[in-house]
């Protein structure tokens, strides 16, 4: 999954989430998401919003959604 800035992406817990930028963390070269969050900066490595693990049955799962992240169509 191709991830940019702009696009925006909801998290098994609730939260909704914009990317601002893709950078590189200064001693792995590790692709990392930097996005916002409630007016603050975040980040977390790319492959937590590529992850593929099922969190459907997670008791802090509010969203029923099978993913960590899940990318947010335009429409929505």
């Amino acid at each position: 999954m191709e991830i940019k800035p702009k696009d925006k992406f909801r998290h098994f817990k609730g939260n909704i989430i914009e990317v601002v930028c893709i950078a590189k963390h200064s001693e792995t070269l590790e692709d990392m998401v930097v996005y916002t969050h409630d007016n603050e900066y975040w980040v977390r490595p790319m492959s937590m919003f590529q992850d593929k693990e099922d969190v459907t049955n997670r008791p802090d799962n509010i969203t029923g959604q099978k993913y960590r992240f899940e990318k947010i169509k335009e429409e929505e």
